[in-house]
């Protein structure tokens, strides 16, 4: 349990509160975490852009993996180091196949640091929590799209999203990669892409072996990451994705599950060093 060496946290319904914010107990479990020698790295759905604020408020610095692994993310310099795009003919022919299954579905896209949606998206959206980037594209259908995106977003309110995320897969076959971050929409990126593939990327250049991992999450989307990870926690709130495939359950989002974990894991590495200490 001592000799874990980087932590890869997802954010929303996992290290963020359902409230989006980030509570005193988590942020000083972060910096216990990182004093005690575990590197902390965010593994989430989100871009880059809404990353970084969060990233600030947690003390956190370095690399962090963004929308589901598709974008790797410098903090330190805001620059994306590494990045996975879906090609807009690959994101045509899905939306076209969507389109006629499911008639009403709307779409949102985001191209590295900005987002795209239609105008059927927007009134879609909740505006109080997720208002739209001052930067965004302006609206327009999809299959007016001309260039790659980062992720294409699938949105039906009320829709079932178990399947609409079946119907996604049938049509993409192996020419993308298709998730749930949320309850909000499905995410369709590049093929290949996920966390865990990102998560053991990053690894392998830090020379980090797997069972020197912890990787927490609440979602399909991270299911791969907790599975993969040498110890894979799921919050309580979690999809039954990524409790099939954890090896913990802690606590949820709101009570601090990942602050739980961390604060056990921190003071067992230190405890290690003491004893080891001439």
């Amino acid at each position: 349990m001592s000799g874990f060496r980087l932590a890869a946290i997802d954010l929303d319904g996992t290290l963020l509160r359902t409230d989006s914010t980030l509570s005193d107990r988590s942020r000083t479990a972060l910096a216990e975490a990182r004093a005690a020698g575990i590197d902390v790295v965010l593994v989430t759905a989100r871009s880059p852009r809404s990353v970084l604020p969060i990233a600030r408020d947690a003390g956190l610095d370095g690399l962090a993996i963004c929308a589901n692994g598709a974008t790797l993310y410098d903090l330190d310099t805001e620059t994306i180091v590494r990045h996975s795009a879906l090609q807009a003919e690959v994101a045509h022919r899905i939306v076209r196949g969507l389109r006629e299954r499911v008639p009403d579905i709307a779409f949102g896209w985001e191209l590295e640091l900005r987002f795209g949606s239609e105008p059927g998206y927007e009134l879609q959206r909740d505006a109080a929590r997720w208002p739209r980037p001052d930067d965004a594209y302006p609206a327009c259908d999809v299959l007016e799209w001309s260039e790659p995106m980062t992720k294409l977003l699938a949105r039906l309110p009320g829709a079932d999203l178990e399947a609409l995320l079946a119907e996604a897969r049938e049509l993409c076959a192996d020419e993308a990669t298709v998730t749930l971050t949320g309850d909000a929409f499905v995410e369709v990126m590049a093929a290949g892409v996920a966390k865990e593939r990102a998560l053991e990327e990053l690894a392998a250049e830090r020379r980090v072996a797997r069972e020197h991992v912890v990787a927490f999450g609440d979602q399909l989307t991270d299911a791969g990451m907790l599975a993969w990870a040498g110890l894979g926690v799921a919050v309580a709130n979690a999809h039954p994705s990524a409790f099939a495939t954890a090896d913990e359950v802690t606590a949820t989002n709101d009570d601090d599950g990942v602050a739980v974990v961390l604060e056990r894991l921190s003071r067992a590495r230190a405890r290690r060093s003491a004893r080891t200490r001439p």
